[in-house]
């Protein structure tokens, strides 16, 4: 026996659903890039290693930055957060040529021999970028570098 006992009901609920079920449209913005499809969208870098565990994290986006770093063996730890101008967003932005990115190569990782592990992840609103210890890449590595080096003069003396 049915659990809906008209027959009315039975057509339409299937139509309904169906209805429902065609109207919801697919975000538009996510399958199509608006604007430029190599802009910068964040940068994200770190140092993370040695044996008495320490770690750099810096996030950067267009309007804000955050950086934490401590020492896990001796339970250090520090934040920073900060609001950043676009003037600032652009100085970091224009050490790096997006179109290049691809380029770039990784080295293995040297933690596990205590070693330091410099990574860089670079979005873009095409794709997403990751390097780990870049700087064996002689070539490529100088985009890097110069970001490394705006990234450190952004960061307060006292959490360096």
């Amino acid at each position: 026996m049915s659990a809906i006992k008209k027959s009315g009901l039975k057509t339409l609920i299937p139509v309904v659903l169906l209805l429902i079920f065609f109207s919801c449209d697919p975000k538009k913005g996510e399958n199509s890039p608006s604007g430029n499809s190599d802009e910068i969208i964040s940068i994200d870098y770190s140092d993370i290693g040695g044996e008495a565990g320490n770690y750099t994290i810096v996030k950067i986006t267009k309007d804000s930055a955050r950086l934490e770093t401590g020492v896990t063996q001796k339970k250090i730890h520090k934040e920073w957060k900060s609001a950043i101008t676009p003037k600032a967003w652009q100085n970091l932005t224009s050490a790096i040529d997006a179109t290049t990115l691809d380029k770039i190569r990784s080295s293995p990782s040297k933690q596990p021999v205590d070693g330091f592990d410099e990574t860089f992840q670079i979005r873009t609103r095409k794709k997403y970028h990751a390097y780990v210890n870049a700087y064996a890449d002689t070539v490529h590595y100088r985009q890097l570098e110069k970001l490394k080096a705006r990234i450190q003069n952004m960061i307060p003396q006292e959490y360096k």
